[in-house]
C-alpha cells in the first residue's frame, strides 16, 4: 500500500493533469489555423492577413473570426466577413492604404509593400467563397 502523502500527491496530480488537458481542448475551440498548404503560391497572403487582420475580419481559409456573425452582436470594430463579399485585388490596396472603405476603424498602411500585394492576391482569390448567388435571369 501506498503511504497517505503519496496519494494525495498522485490524486493533485491527476486534477492537475485534467485541468491541463481540459484547457488545451479549450484552448483549440474555434482555432483551425490556415487551410492551405506551404507550398500554396497565396499561403504567405494567408499568415500576414491571420498576423494583422483577423481581431477584425473572418475568412475560414486563413482560420480568422473577427466580424461578428449576427447583427445583434455587432460591435463597433468588427470588419467584413470575407466568407461572403467577394473583393478584388485593387479593392484591397485601396482599403489597406485608405483604412478601409469608411476610414472610420481600419488603420491606414496596415501592411505596406509586398505584404500588402500579397494580402490583396490572397483575398481577391478566396474571400466571397460562401456568398450567395444571384438568381439567374428569367427568360
Amino acid at each position: 500500500m501506498l503511504p497517505g502523502r503519496m496519494i494525495a500527491r498522485l490524486k493533485s496530480l491527476a486534477v492537475v493533469a485534467a485541468c491541463l488537458a481540459a484547457a488545451g481542448a479549450l484552448a483549440a475551440c474555434g482555432t483551425r489555423g490556415i487551410q492551405l498548404s506551404h507550398d500554396n503560391p497565396n499561403y504567405q497572403g494567408a499568415k500576414i492577413f491571420a498576423d494583422h487582420c483577423s481581431g477584425c475580419h473572418t475568412l475560414d481559409v486563413a482560420g480568422t473570426e473577427g466580424s461578428a456573425t449576427k447583427v445583434r452582436d455587432r460591435e463597433r470594430v468588427d470588419g467584413p466577413n470575407f466568407n461572403v463579399r467577394k473583393e478584388t485585388q485593387q479593392q484591397v490596396l485601396f482599403a489597406i492604404r485608405n483604412g478601409g472603405f469608411s476610414g472610420a476603424i481600419m488603420p491606414e498602411n496596415i501592411i505596406t509593400g509586398p505584404s500588402a500585394h500579397k494580402v490583396a492576391q490572397f483575398l481577391a482569390k478566396y474571400s466571397g467563397l460562401l456568398a450567395k448567388r444571384p438568381p439567374a435571369p428569367q427568360s
